[in-house]
């Protein structure tokens, strides 16, 4: 168990110092943030990141936890 979670805790680690300018923007976003300028453009980009991890970050837990309900069937 604890070599599992050392490697989960290694990617996890890699995963968040490893990373790199996402520009998550559409066409019409992308426009509409060069017609703003750098900063609010900046910004523009970081807010549809920041809105987008919510219904990622619900979508991983309903996965984890059906995840532990199939293991635990398994184990039984």
């Amino acid at each position: 168990m604890n070599r599992k979670f050392g490697v989960l805790l290694a990617c996890i680690l890699v995963l968040l110092f490893n990373t790199q300018p996402v520009l998550a923007q559409c066409s019409i976003c992308t426009k509409t943030a060069s017609q703003l300028g750098e900063g609010p453009g900046k910004a523009l980009n970081s807010a549809i990141i920041y809105l987008a991890f919510t219904p990622l970050a619900i979508m991983g837990y309903i996965g984890w936890r059906w995840w532990q309900n199939e293991k635990e069937q398994y184990n039984d």
